[in-house]
């Protein structure tokens, strides 16, 4: 096999390959280090190199091969995490300057897991600055470009993960979300990410500073991106349940129980007044829906849960703008609460929503935590009638840089009309908000010859389900499709 086809393969497959002794680990390592020297100028997606470190860890690796040690299954196997997450001894910065001498000394409990399992870090990967934006670059470490088009943006946050896994330049990545950081760059990118459901994966370690380690309540998961269904499960199975926080309980997530599509229950929607996407988008939601009812699903244009979509977006928009600006300097939140201010307090303006949110005080916080309860009931009435739903997860396939400050003043167009940059996390935040499982997965291309990826969601804890449909799916539509990158 060619390295090209070494690194295309799936994860699983790769390390059953240095497990049967078919590969070294080292082997393995070396390849994916030559493709990121060779590759990696252009996209700049593996902006942290712990070269040595790896093929240290690597050469052991192959010892207990040869041992005939007890082997994980990710044994040998390389791979890179996102920035966000600390890895002893490496840089853990956000993307902010002043953090790039902020070298932790313990590992998250994300890396911790995969290493336990086997695998062997090669490296971090390039995130936007604090981890909020559609695009991926920052001062410290510059753009990260879209494989399909280095013009364009591969996605946020974890956007240096999905241009990687897309790249070959990397099996499996790690990533989190809170507005669609794992599944914008996955749908971008043309690859698979799982945003999990809330909880089931820990936080530790997925921190600028520790003043903030874990926060309480909020929407960030951690989960995976990868090239296959089967991948994100395997790498699901060994990151679900391991916290030092949850050492009194064990999760037990249920089995995927549904072996074909025409066993399915799926609701489809399309587009939304709130947050209109482009037709392209919009049409390919469609054409899946038929698939699925050509294939014997039973498929809905019309169900919905009992939901209000403005009131959702708005508690999604509370909920995730206290978080994410909940440690801001104070000369910072004192210039938001002024802003917030300026707002009449009937006004329901995408931006006066947000301004609120930024300064929200306990008492609304708790308002706003009601609300997300009430919707998760909703929800889960939803999925007691259907088993799956397929929406956008963004309004159009991957744009053209756009660096342009403030970010308040960008947009996209969508039908060849301007439309406010961050109404597109309606689609991520109408599955956050309520903590669910949602697995984005590829669809082919656009007209553009980009890639047009779709969220399926499912009840809360069906993470396996969301997944396991994005397989048998793939063996009607397809799946991954390799980049022009070698």
């Amino acid at each position: 096999m060619s390295d090209a086809e070494i690194a295309y393969l799936p994860a699983r497959r790769l390390s059953e390959r240095i497990r049967t002794k078919q590969l070294g680990s080292l082997e393995a390592t070396d390849l994916f280090i030559r493709r990121i020297e060779a590759f990696d100028a252009d996209i700049n997606a593996v902006v942290i190199r712990d070269f040595d470190r790896a093929r240290e860890d690597a050469r052991e690796r192959d010892r207990r091969v040869l041992k005939g040690d007890a082997l994980g299954p990710l044994h040998g196997l390389p791979m890179t995490i996102k920035e966000q997450y600390h890895r002893a001894g490496l840089p853990t910065t956000f993307g902010y300057p002043e953090l790039a001498d902020n070298i932790p000394t313990w590992d998250s409990e994300m890396a911790a897991a995969l290493q336990a399992a086997g695998a062997v870090i090669i490296g971090k990967t390039n995130v936007p600055l604090g981890g909020a934006d559609f695009q991926t670059y920052n001062d410290l470490y510059g753009t990260t470009n879209n494989p399909w088009d280095l013009a364009r943006t591969p996605g946020g946050s974890s956007g240096g993960s999905a241009a990687a896994l897309a790249a070959g330049l990397t099996p499996l990545e790690a990533g989190s979300d809170i507005a669609g950081s794992i599944r914008n760059p996955a749908h971008f990118c043309g690859v698979y990410g799982h945003k999990p459901t809330w909880g089931i994966v820990s936080q530790r370690g997925h921190a600028a500073v520790v003043k903030h380690p874990m926060p309480d309540l909020d929407l960030v998961v951690c989960g995976p991106l990868a090239r296959t269904p089967e991948d994100l499960a395997l790498a699901l199975r060994i990151v679900a349940g391991q916290s030092i926080w949850n050492s009194g309980w064990r999760l037990d997530l249920p089995a995927p129980t549904k072996t074909r599509l025409s066993d399915f229950r799926v609701a489809v929607w399309p587009n939304d007044d709130l947050a209109p996407v482009d037709d392209e988008i919009a049409d390919r939601v469609r054409m899946v829906g038929q698939a699925l009812r050509d294939a014997g699903a039973a498929v809905s244009e019309v169900a919905r849960p009992d939901i209000d979509p403005r009131n959702s977006h708005e508690t999604y928009r509370n909920l995730s703008y206290s978080v994410v600006f909940a440690s801001v300097p104070p000369e910072e939140y004192e210039r938001n609460r002024r802003d917030a201010e300026r707002y009449a307090p009937d006004d329901r303006s995408d931006r006066a929503v947000s301004a609120r949110s930024m300064v929200l005080s306990h008492a609304d916080w708790l308002r706003a935590d009601a609300r997300r309860a009430r919707l998760r009931l909703r929800w889960a009435e939803f999925f007691r009638e259907w088993d799956i739903l397929i929406c956008p997860q963004m309004a159009v396939p991957a744009f053209e840089h756009d660096h342009t400050l403030p970010i308040e003043e960008r947009t996209v167009l969508v039908n060849g009309e301007p439309q406010d940059y961050w109404r597109q996390a309606f689609w991520s935040g109408l599955v956050t908000a309520p903590c669910l499982p949602s697995t984005v997965f590829p669809t082919g291309l656009s007209s553009q010859g980009l890639p047009i990826g779709l969220q399926a969601v499912g009840g809360a804890y069906q993470d396996y389900r969301t997944i396991d449909f994005t397989r048998l799916l793939a063996e009607e539509i397809g799946g991954f499709q390799r980049p022009p990158v070698d």
